[in-house]
């Protein structure tokens, strides 16, 4: 018995914890029971979560558990001797100190491999790769260590005096794996208020958890399994059209993948007394590149705008600085996700729309006028226009080398067989009817939400469980057989 409990609490590198697997329902509601009788006190609350916390992220990365509390206890340090430190210079070093730590730590478990290759390619080398295994969510907890330090650096925040809040803070098991990027001065001054968790609030996580759930297991994984492999794997096969539909089903993969994790975990901690921001919406919605990164990882594209663009420069230098700034804070955004050329030139291509979707408000829309063609200005044909840019993107950020997105973007260019549809119809029905799905959810007002959370609120506990059990059945009967690690879990 004991050897069989044994095996369950051990990591397993093939079934690491998720929100989507059997065992996390185990894992939170022994939470949730353990939590009833400690949450009244603030140090047993969060030495609990803390906890938990670990062994959630153990049993989703094993040993690398020690980089969080590694991490933890040299920011923690780090950030109160610049408190306290009154020398600018020292207190200067003291912050390069915990960048270089942090970004050191990213670089070797990240980037080694990559600008190894880099080396060899260059100089003919022949070093041997680390073959490195990424830790999971290194590259979310290192942002929100740099933000902590920066801001007690910049005398915005003052730094907690308990290391266990600060290990509580970065560990926290909703958003530690994937995000959302918390930021300290948000999430902290939550640790010590009084749980309270009102019929509302229980709704509004009810909602977020199962739309979010919905998106990621349902609509994702469904598209991504029965569909958007198959014609990534190998574009040559498969006809322009194929590809150009492949193109929008991965828009709606990453999206629904992304955003429904992101949304379980602002659910979850609604449920245990936190509020986390908001970190999609509606993004395809956009009319511009610009407004596009206004609703799409909110959490990373306002961390870069705070702590890499704004430091940059920004737009205080002129037009021309402004541009590079753009360009240089997307780049290290692209490379951020992953190290490949591929994602560096889908960040690329972002930073150069937004430097001129910033020089088409600054010129040519006040010097060129189109007085027989408003709908170039139209909302309806930007944000066409926007979804089109973005999907054209996502070729690059899916691909695995230039040659695979290369061969994607002949095959839609050069042999695009419209007279297939009814073929692709006929094989592919469900997927395409998901895929349509998705689209109209997504293009649903946001103000849904609150039109169904007053009605969710007056329910008693027997519906919910009434209601939960019914989506659970329905995860089961349309679930893919092969569980769908979550696409930003290798970031």
């Amino acid at each position: 018995m004991f050897e069989n409990l044994f095996e369950i609490l051990k990591y397993n590198p093939k079934d690491p914890i998720l929100f989507n697997s059997a065992f996390f329902l185990y894992f939170l509601g022994v939470f949730v029971l353990c939590y009833q009788l400690v949450y009244k006190n603030k140090l047993h609350r969060v030495l609990l979560f803390t906890f938990f916390s670990l062994f959630f992220f153990y049993k989703a990365c094993g040993v690398y558990v020690f980089l969080v509390i590694i991490s933890a206890i040299v920011d923690f340090t780090i950030s109160n001797k610049i408190y306290l430190e009154r020398n600018a210079a020292k207190k200067k070093l003291l912050l390069i100190l915990s960048i270089c730590i942090n970004l050191g730590l990213l670089f070797y478990f990240k980037y080694t491999d990559f600008f190894i290759e880099i080396i060899n390619n260059i100089n003919d080398g022949e070093i041997e790769p680390l073959n490195l295994l990424l830790p999971i969510g290194i590259s979310f907890y290192t942002f929100e260590n740099l933000s902590y330090t920066i801001d007690v650096y910049r005398g915005q925040f003052k730094p907690v005096k308990s290391f266990w809040d600060y290990l509580f803070f970065l560990s926290f098991f909703p958003k530690l794996v994937m995000g959302p990027i918390v930021r300290a001065s948000d999430f902290i001054p939550q640790i010590s208020k009084t749980y309270k968790i009102t019929a509302s609030d229980f709704a509004k996580g009810f909602f977020l958890i199962v739309g979010g759930l919905f998106k990621k297991v349902v609509i994702s994984d469904f598209i991504y399994v029965n569909f958007v492999q198959y014609i990534f794997d190998d574009p040559g096969r498969h006809t322009g059209l194929e590809c150009l539909l492949a193109v929008y089903g991965y828009a709606m993969v990453i999206y629904c993948d992304f955003s429904g994790y992101s949304e379980m975990a602002i659910g979850l901690a609604k449920w245990m007394g936190f509020e986390i921001n908001i970190n999609f919406l509606s993004p395809y919605q956009s009319a511009s590149i610009t407004e596009f990164w206004r609703r799409w990882h909110i959490s990373l594209s306002s961390w870069l705008r705070d702590y890499l663009y704004i430091p940059l420069g920004g737009n205080r230098k002129g037009k021309a600085h402004q541009y590079a700034n753009l360009m240089i804070t997307m780049l290290i955004g692209g490379l951020w996700h992953g190290a490949n050329w591929t994602f560096i030139v889908w960040g690329g291509l972002h930073g150069l729309a937004l430097a001129f979707h910033k020089f088409k408000k600054d010129h040519i829309r006040n010097t060129w006028n189109f007085p027989n063609v408003k709908w170039i200005h139209s909302k309806w044909f930007n944000t066409l226009l926007t979804f089109h840019f973005v999907c054209f993107g996502w070729i690059f950020f899916k691909a695995n080398t230039f040659d695979d997105a290369f061969k994607m973007i002949t095959q839609i260019a050069t042999n695009f067989d419209f007279g297939s549809i009814g073929l692709i119809y006929q094989n592919y029905k469900y997927v395409l009817w998901m895929m349509a799905l998705g689209y109209v959810l997504h293009f649903v007002p946001d103000t849904i939400e609150s039109r169904v959370n007053p009605y969710l609120s007056k329910l008693s506990p027997v519906y919910y469980a009434l209601l939960l059990s019914a989506f659970i059945w329905l995860l089961i009967q349309i679930k893919t057989a092969e569980v769908m690690m979550p696409i930003y879990l290798q970031f």
